[in-house]
């Protein structure tokens, strides 16, 4: 078995990281955190980017959120959206073990 698989606990960060993988292949999904990676949001930016209908955008950003990829701050009746770097750090530190070793 290869080195990244034997570690204590690689098993459950290999699934973690799936995980992640699969939230993100949704082409919306990856646009949004693409956009986010530029500063901070609110939903009706990132709407008129993506050109989506609102309910959707919504949904989407939930399903980021729920899983850490991003964070929000409210501002009144405005939400602002950030991506959550501490935790696409770690997913992309071993997304980037496993490929490399």
């Amino acid at each position: 078995m290869v080195n990244c698989c034997k570690t204590s606990g690689s098993s459950k960060k290999l699934i973690d990281l799936a995980e992640i993988l699969m939230v993100i292949a949704e082409p919306n999904r990856l646009k949004i955190l693409c956009f986010l990676s530029h500063g901070e949001r609110c939903v009706c930016e990132v709407q008129k980017a993506l050109s989506l209908k609102q309910n959707l955008v919504s949904h989407h950003l939930k399903v980021l959120r729920d899983n850490g990829l991003i964070d929000y701050k409210k501002d009144g009746q405005w939400m602002h959206y950030f991506l959550n770097t501490k935790r696409i750090e770690k997913y992309k530190s071993l997304f980037n073990k496993i490929l490399t070793k």
